[in-house]
């Protein structure tokens, strides 16, 4: 989409000298790498923390949960006040908030699994930060730079779990869950003190008011997309129930569209959000996330399994967070590459591209996982996938939007991929569930050849969409 952005001349930005923009955009990846990774410091933890604090296995589940579901909402919250001109002390503030949250999951306090999903929440509110950070990279670096760097970040936000979960497994195995999460506090700490020496201020000639009611309504209907995505009992228990308030969110969302069109200051602008290539974009992030974590979780999972079940493996937290290597490392090399490749292949192509490669990664599961190295080349090419689409992701949206609204833009479509990724997650459970049979502790091996097609399915259809966003452009850039 080569038009002009959407929503009006965006503010002058103030380029930073060479030197400066080197350290600029390390500090940039580093606090991106930060707040993904400890983010993801629930999942290899789960077991831990449901043993070391005595509670049940889905209350220890809430420890992921909860950081996501405080990511989801404060996102766009602070999206719109990035916008603004307080965007350094936006930064410094949650970071702060992070740092103080990574303190309570470490501190011996009362009630302490109470504490600890408190500091989870507020460690959840870093998620927050990704779209930021491309709005610091946008304004600051020069243009013919931006766009890579606001590439690596999208990565980044990502294969930051695949870095945190080995480190926090091996940690808690050495130490406990205590030892773990410390690892946390001293990272966070680090990226305060990186942004608060390097964030620059926010160009003159912005202003932002954050929509109140808009953010409430928004927090309570992902509060309740989540709490249905996470607990997967019950649905297979209280159906009606869970039926209803999935009616509720559908309404509180609806709710939420009526009142920031109608909002002289909203949490984000939905007529932006209503162009095609952004609204393309968002279903292609939303379908593409259900499949991507869904594969992601399968294949942890299964390496988990002990070879009771018939299949898995029988892996450790920690040697099954090694599996998590090669989607890190390929996704990295994917992110890098796909900067150079977009000079010739328009942004909408490489998501489609990149969903076929996921795509792939699902058939090789389905076809080929009696070997663990099979496991490891399927989520090599998993992590190649989701790469080359999560640096593909900014270029297609950002195409279309100012400047000024780049954290904005960005985080909506955060908020769209934790959902995505959320009720990925929710439907392998729900899968595997119904593959597990009466007086089994696991699914039959069956099940996750079930799944694997289902998240082939839904990779399909991100490649549908993506392929429609590639025809739109075409068909305007050649009338």
């Amino acid at each position: 989409m080569t038009g002009q952005p959407v929503g009006g001349v965006a503010a002058k930005a103030f380029p930073v000298a060479r030197s400066e923009a080197r350290l600029l955009v390390l500090a940039l990846m580093f606090i991106a790498l930060v707040v993904a990774a400890v983010a993801s410091l629930g999942t290899p933890l789960i077991t831990s923390v449901a043993t070391s604090f005595h509670v049940s296995l889905g209350s220890a589940q809430w420890t992921l949960t909860v950081a996501l579901l405080s990511g989801a909402v404060a996102t766009p919250v602070l999206g719109r006040l990035g916008a603004g001109p307080h965007r350094r002390a936006t930064i410094l503030a949650t970071l702060a908030v992070v740092v103080a949250g990574s303190a309570l999951t470490v501190l011996p306090l009362p009630l302490p699994f109470a504490w600890l999903l408190a500091g989870r929440a507020a460690q959840g509110v870093g998620l927050g930060l990704t779209a930021l950070m491309m709005g610091v990279a946008r304004d600051h670096l020069p243009e013919e730079r931006s766009g890579a760097v606001i590439a690596l970040i999208s990565v980044i936000s990502i294969i930051g779990a695949g870095v945190g979960y080995p480190l926090a497994a091996l940690l808690a195995e050495l130490g406990g869950v205590r030892a773990a999460y410390g690892l946390g506090l001293v990272v966070t700490a680090a990226a305060l003190l990186t942004a608060w020496r390097s964030m620059p201020e926010a160009p003159e000639g912005r202003s932002a008011h954050v929509d109140v009611t808009g953010a409430v309504v928004l927090a309570a209907a992902l509060l309740l997309v989540l709490l249905l995505a996470s607990e997967r009992n019950l649905w297979s228990r209280r159906l009606a129930v869970a039926a209803g308030l999935a009616v509720v969110a559908v309404v509180l969302l609806c709710v939420w569209a009526v009142i920031e069109v109608r909002s002289t200051t909203p949490l984000v602008d939905v007529r932006a959000v209503r162009h095609p290539a952004v609204a393309g974009a968002n279903l292609a992030m939303f379908v593409g996330g259900i499949g991507m974590y869904l594969l992601l979780t399968l294949i942890t999972r299964y390496a988990q399994t002990p070879h009771g079940a018939g299949y898995g493996f029988g892996l450790t937290t920690f040697v099954a967070g090694l599996v998590l290597i090669p989607f890190s490392v390929l996704g990295f090399v994917a992110g890098k590459l796909t900067p150079r490749v977009r000079t010739r292949i328009a942004d909408p192509w490489l998501l489609a591209g990149s969903a076929v490669v996921v795509g792939g990664g699902f058939a090789l599961f389905a076809a080929a996982r009696s070997d663990l190295a099979e496991l490891f080349a399927a989520m090599g090419v998993l992590g190649f996938g989701v790469g080359g689409f999560s640096a593909a992701m900014p270029g297609v949206i950002l195409a279309v939007t100012p400047k000024s609204e780049t954290s904005s833009a960005m985080s909506f479509n955060y908020v769209v991929r934790s959902v995505g990724y959320s009720l990925g997650s929710a439907i392998g459970g729900l899968i595997l569930a119904a593959g597990t049979g009466p007086g089994h502790l696991f699914p039959d091996d069956s099940a996750y050849t079930t799944a694997a097609l289902v998240g082939t399915g839904a990779m399909a259809i991100t490649t549908l969409t993506s392929l429609a966003l590639a025809r739109r452009r075409s068909s305007e850039t050649n009338p």
